[in-house]
């Protein structure tokens, strides 16, 4: 989809008339959930569409307040066409928002276009001034989760301006390479680098290797796990509203931008930041539905690389995640969503 196909698309909602709300505040939910954390989402909304699809995902799941949204950067050289800065990735984000007639709720902070020069320098932005001030706050208990699915650049600089964060929040981070005894690298990849590590790799620095933030990790052993067939995703969502008209159009782009090679089978790999967040078990409240084991954290090197550390901090490594739970309520929550649109 081009840009003047996406300004047609937009038109469109426009002239319509849009009337829906966050499913937060639609009648279903009312007086049946309540909100039970807060979360910060940071996320490269300019390059690969599993980020529009999880920042809709916890938009529309009523246990969760967004508290703020950062785009992201992520490459200099883009991805297949897409710019690959801060600003088009925020810009991404504020479209989406559009969509779903959110933008009257919710205000898109821009992260740093640059990686840390070193790791004790931080590179200031609003994004990190965002991530400072709600960890901050001391007029509620309610857990913060700060969930990214890009690189760290912006909570590393966040932690280096204000230490104490790191006493009030949990991350919950896309990336990372493979653990030794626990998966193999896939075919053709790396055992040494992985996309996520490598768009800021002193950032993962700070925050593996000098902080004391709580981690959950995703590794990629893991958000590869998160495949949803297109056959799949055009059945569930065409015709279930603009959301979700919108979001299969952004990775229907994408294919035809990769010419077709990209098979039938499509990595949502950032959903995993909804599911271990939004859909936590009811008693003794955790993930429960998802597998990790507790791993010491590793040493990260200036390339990127994870090495085993035994005297590091205990950090929590998923390794098996419940996707059938995380895609039957992205696609049930897309379809109820539908109705309050068409209000």
């Amino acid at each position: 989809m081009n840009y003047s196909t996406i300004i047609c698309w937009l038109g469109f909602f426009l002239f319509m008339g849009l009337h829906s709300y966050a499913q937060k505040d639609a009648d279903l939910y009312h007086g049946v959930i309540d909100t039970r954390c807060r979360v910060i989402i940071d996320n490269d909304f300019g390059g690969d569409p599993d980020g529009l699809f999880q920042l809709a995902h916890h938009l529309l799941s009523p246990t969760v307040e967004v508290k703020a949204i950062i785009g992201s950067k992520h490459y200099p050289n883009g991805f297949y066409g897409y710019p690959g800065d801060a600003t088009y990735s925020s810009k991404m984000a504020n479209e989406l928002l559009l969509v779903m007639n959110l933008s009257n709720q919710y205000t898109v902070n821009e992260g740093s276009n640059s990686e840390l020069t070193d790791t004790l320098t931080p590179v200031e932005s609003e994004a990190a001034k965002a991530i400072i001030r709600e960890a901050m706050r001391y007029d509620t208990k309610k857990p913060l989760y700060v969930v990214c699915g890009a690189g760290l650049s912006n909570i590393a600089s966040a932690y280096l301006m204000e230490p104490e964060i790191a006493n009030r929040i949990t991350l919950i981070w896309i990336g990372g390479t493979e653990y030794e005894g626990l998966a193999w690298s896939p075919p053709g990849a790396s055992k040494h680098w992985e996309y996520n590590t490598g768009i800021d790799a002193k950032a993962c620095q700070v925050i593996f290797n000098q902080s004391q933030i709580p981690i959950w990790q995703v590794p990629r052993d893991a958000y590869r796990q998160c495949l949803t067939s297109y056959s799949e995703l055009r059945y569930k969502m065409k015709d279930k509203g603009q959301t979700g008209e919108y979001l299969l159009h952004r990775l229907e782009d994408l294919m035809k931008r990769a010419d077709g090679s990209l098979g039938e089978a499509y990595v949502l790999g950032d959903s995993p930041l909804v599911l271990l967040t939004a859909l936590q078990s009811s008693w003794e409240v955790d993930p429960s539905s998802s597998k990790y084991i507790w791993k010491p954290a590793p040493i990260v090197d200036k390339s990127g690389q994870f090495y085993e550390n035994s005297d590091g901090r205990k950090i929590r490594v998923y390794y098996d995640l419940d996707t059938r739970l995380m895609f039957e309520d992205f696609f049930a929550k897309v379809e109820l969503f539908k109705e309050t649109e068409q209000k």
